[in-house]
């Protein structure tokens, strides 16, 4: 989140958002995607097309369903991760795409969105992060709830 003296009521996605932001390619193994990640100590990311268009996204939940999936297909899953949320299946032949398994039709919105309308969306599609999109839909920032938190925090006395 961007450090601000502004009243948290005023805020819009652009002055929250993070704007380092993981991409992740839909033809990208899932395996890889999720040391991706996982190296960059993040929960999920925007999902793009070969024009960079956000077409999905893919989240820890995914990983969570796609498990759940798999596990009623293969019988019990045995799984190596490095992070609770890492589902890595020991074998890897089947070699998943992250099209295969990301959330498809991503909440996306402008940079000039409120801290109101963002928070009414995340409660509304029950997700933890928004994907701050430009005109042509290219992926430029994300605000998660712990960014809105975080806006809210700052104004309240200690």
């Amino acid at each position: 989140m961007v450090a601000t003296l502004q009243r948290w009521s005023t805020l819009t996605a652009s002055d929250l958002m993070s704007q380092t932001v993981v991409l992740l390619p839909r033809e990208m193994s899932l395996c890889a995607a999720a040391r991706l990640l996982a190296q960059a100590h993040v929960s999920g990311a925007p999902v793009v097309d070969d024009n960079g268009c956000c077409i999905g996204v893919l989240s820890n939940t995914d990983f969570l369903h796609y498990a759940e999936r798999e596990g009623r297909r293969h019988g019990p899953c045995h799984t190596e991760a490095m992070h609770a949320w890492q589902i890595v299946d020991e074998d890897d032949s089947r070699d998943e795409r992250v099209s295969d398994c990301m959330t498809r039709d991503p909440v996306t919105v402008p940079p000039h969105t409120s801290i109101q309308r963002l928070a009414r969306m995340m409660i509304d599609a029950h997700i933890h992060r928004l994907i701050v999109v430009d005109k042509d839909d290219h992926p430029i920032g994300i605000v998660s709830s712990t960014d809105i938190l975080a806006a809210v925090a700052q104004e309240v006395p200690a």
